[in-house]
């Protein structure tokens, strides 16, 4: 069965969370899907560096209920036949700190639910969770991913964020491995998926040339439990059957 909504949890900040769920909704629209981001890491608000323009609703405002979910959408430009489209965090601090509130919470599940009925697929930028929001965004989804970098500190931070999961009764599904291929990466043994660096200039998964591509195309596959029918050059396919 086709998963709908997916969160991606790092383990800790610069886990390369939000740059996983931009590139994975990339490649859903490559295949032709409609996939909505939705940013819940209200403190780092990475999300909204890839929004073009201006951003004036955005998630932290539908979380106190100032304005309405569709309003806080931004399509992205991506030459792709599906739908991208981001709800970036983008507020004062004061409105930071009235979205961590319970009562915000429940409207970021409100959010996922409403996005859920609206496309495809939901992918969502979770902190590690110490926040509201961030609990109320890993239990609303169906499934949800651990993202850690392959560095020593990030095999380190794991387990405990994995238990913290599990405390809250929403355990993780699987664990996705960013920037394996780094000089100084280390082996992430739990990993399920690993993704190398890519080019840092825009989604790399919509160039099928490039590494990133196909790892992303697989990993994104497995989390959302459906088939993307994309192609890439003969390594890339060498690369993922191997």
């Amino acid at each position: 069965m086709t998963t709908s909504t997916l969160a991606l949890v790092g383990i800790a900040g610069g886990a390369g969370t939000t740059r996983t769920a931009v590139e994975m909704a990339a490649t859903l629209g490559r295949a032709g899907r409609s996939v909505a981001v939705l940013d819940a890491a209200f403190g780092t608000q990475g999300l909204a560096t890839h929004v073009s323009g201006r951003i004036t609703d955005d998630m932290t405002a539908v979380a106190v209920g100032e304005s309405a979910f569709e309003t806080a959408l931004y399509d992205t430009d991506y030459d792709v036949p599906g739908r991208v489209t981001f709800c970036p965090a983008h507020a004062p601090f004061e409105r930071l700190a009235r979205a961590k509130t319970p009562d915000a919470a429940r409207a970021v599940e409100t959010a996922v639910a409403d996005a859920a009925a609206r496309f495809d697929h939901v992918l969502i930028d979770v902190p590690p969770v110490a926040a509201n929001q961030s609990v109320a965004a890993l239990t609303a989804a169906d499934r949800r991913a651990l993202v850690t970098p392959a560095t020593r500190r990030g095999v380190d931070l794991l387990p405990r964020q994995r238990g913290r999961l599990r405390d809250l009764d929403a355990p993780a599904d699987a664990v996705v491995a960013t920037r394996t291929d780094a000089a100084d990466a280390v082996p992430v043994e739990d990993a399920d998926h690993g993704l190398p660096e890519g080019d840092p200039v825009g989604p790399a998964a919509l160039d099928p040339d490039s590494p990133l591509a196909p790892a992303v195309a697989d990993a994104t596959e497995a989390l959302l439990r459906t088939d993307l029918d994309l192609t890439f050059p003969d390594d890339g396919l060498f690369d993922r059957l191997s």
